[in-house]
Formats: C-alpha cells, structure tokens, sequence
C-alpha cells in the first residue's frame, strides 16, 4: 500500500518507543502507596490516555495533584529503561525534521526524558502540557499538524492504541495502526501492520510517499 502525504504524526509509547516495563514498574509501585487495586484498574481505560485522566478516575480530586506529581516523578526517573521499536531509527532518519512530529499524552518532561533514552530527538513535540483535551480527542493532531504548517487531511497518523486511532481519524487524518500492543481486532485505521519496520518513506519536492509492506 503506497499513502502520499505531507506529514507523518507518531505516537511515542507503543510506536516509537516501548516503556512496557518501566510503566508496570511506577504504576505498581504508585498504587501500592495510594491504596489502587487491579480491580481499581479494570474499571477504566489506560492504554493511551493522559497520566491525569487516569489518575483522576482513580482518586478524589483533592489527592488528584500530588499523585499526579508523585508518578511522574517516578516514570522520569526510570525512563532510562526505555528502547526504540523496530524500524524506529531506520525510518525517522528517512524523514525531514520539519516532516513529522511526536503526539504523545505524556507531559513534556517525561516524553523528552523517554525518547532521550531511546536515542531519538524530535524537534516537534506535541504532550499534554500542550493540549486542554487528550486522545481521542483530535486538539492533539491538529495542534501537531498546524505546529508544522500542514494541512491536517495532509497528515497520518501513526498509532498503536484505539483511542489514538480514534483522535487521527476525527482531525481528519489517514491513519496507520501498529499492533505492538493490541491485536488487530482491536484496531480501527487505514491501515494495519505489525511495526514501524513495515514502514518506508521517501521525501519528495511534493512532500513523503509512504510504503506499507503487505
């Protein structure tokens, strides 16, 4: 499948980077100290969504600050346990800087921390220090594209979480779903494939011809 486009939008957990193992490691010790179960957990959607939302689904909003604070401290300081995904390197060194652009419902500081570990500089950043509403809202693409000066049904969305999915495809956004961390069942996009290795881009005057392997 061949996509022509002006710009492409990553989401970093999940599809640049993986943090699995740092994120079950805060988040476990997080509950621990405020009292959250696995059943606490359960009841809410995770994958992809703003530590803030998460954290004020699971507590009294008078303790909702200080919890936040507390596991960002602690994902900043573990975020050196963090790798790139397959294909990562190869296909953001095909890219003009000024051709992509990270999406991520992390804050600024714990997604330049992350993607710092995983050798990668992104010189735009779109977190959620930047945004009043996180995925599946679209504010976060379209803020990304209007960032970079392209038109948003110019952009795609490159994603491993449905409510990211969700987000690109109400900015009007093609969008690309990776299945590093749900099953493709679970993956409503454009396209679908396994990582960002199925993934190559040549830059052109008229802007990126992306190629998805079958």
């Amino acid at each position: 499948m061949k996509i022509t486009a002006d710009a492409l939008l990553f989401d970093n957990d999940g599809t640049l980077i993986s943090s699995m193992e740092s994120v079950t490691r805060c988040w476990t010790r997080w509950a621990g100290e405020y009292g959250i179960t696995a059943a606490d957990f359960a009841r809410i959607a995770l994958h992809g969504r703003p530590a803030a939302d998460i954290v004020a689904d699971l507590l009294p909003a008078a303790r909702v600050p200080e919890a936040l604070a507390r596991i960002e401290r602690l994902e900043i300081e573990d975020a050196g346990g963090v790798v790139p995904l397959p294909g990562t390197h190869a296909l953001l060194e095909q890219l003009p800087v000024e051709r992509w652009a990270v999406v991520t419902s992390a804050t600024r500081r714990l997604a330049e921390a992350r993607l710092e570990g995983a050798g990668i500089l992104a010189k735009t950043l779109i977190s959620a220090d930047d945004i009043s509403r996180g995925k599946p809202d679209p504010e976060p693409f379209l803020l990304a594209a209007a960032r970079l000066g392209v038109d948003p049904a110019r952009c795609v969305v490159v994603e491993d979480a449905p409510v990211g999915l969700a987000a690109g495809r109400a900015a009007g956004m093609v969008t690309v779903a990776l299945t590093t961390t749900h099953r493709p069942d679970e993956l409503t996009a454009d396209a679908v494939v396994t990582d960002l290795s199925a993934v190559s881009v040549q830059a052109t005057d008229g802007g990126l011809e992306i190629t998805l392997a079958d």
